[in-house]
Parts: C-alpha cells; structure tokens; sequence
C-alpha cells in the first residue's frame, strides 16, 4: 500500500525576493525552520507565537526538588518520631502551592496550544 501524507493538497505561492528575505527574517525571529510549517502556521491562525519557557523549566526544577526535599523530612520524622503535625503542616502548604504551579502551567499550555 503506498504512503498517504496526512497533507495531500500541494498549494503553491509566488513571492517577491523581497518578500521571501522578510518571510526568512520572521522565521529566524520565530525559531521556525520548516518554511512549510511556518506559511502554515501563519495562514491558519494568522500569528506565530515563540514562548521562552526557561523560567517555567526552572520552576518546575525547583518544585520537584521542594518535593524530593518534602519526602526527605517525612522519611526523617517517620524514623526518629519528629512530630507529624508539622509534616502535615508541610505536605498541606506543598500541595497548596503544587496546586497554583499547575494552574499557571495548564493556561501556558493552552496559550502555546493556539
């Protein structure tokens, strides 16, 4: 059975050299490579969004380590009978703030997903 390419209509552009110099230009600006992808993008939702999520990566870095830290206590108090209330206190004001990390996550996710 032959490849069928999930895009199978083939739409050609003419463009200027100076405007094939601004298209390459606003793809750089981007982080696009692809041109297909990039005409695409643009002609469908008429905007290219470029998102540097290094901020978020760490933040997330850092909460997995709160966490790895969190686990660390409870093991500790567990073992030498710290008291619970207070791992209970932690676990609370953890999850709490895991919570809003994870809203602000998911609206990043929806505004990248456009």
């Amino acid at each position: 059975m032959p490849y069928k390419r999930k895009r199978d209509i083939h739409l050609h552009v003419m463009v200027t050299a100076d405007e094939f110099d601004t298209i390459k230009q606003r793809m750089a600006e981007a982080g696009i490579t692809n041109a297909g992808a990039y005409i695409r993008k643009m002609a469908l939702n008429g905007y290219v969004l470029n998102v540097d999520l290094s901020p978020v990566r760490e933040l997330v870095s850092l909460q997995r380590r709160c966490a790895n830290n969190l686990n660390q206590v409870a093991i500790h108090a567990n073992t030498y009978g710290v008291y619970p209330s207070e791992i209970t206190a932690l676990q609370k004001d953890y999850a709490e703030l895991w919570g809003r990390v994870s809203d602000i996550l998911e609206q990043l996710a929806a505004v990248t997903a456009l």
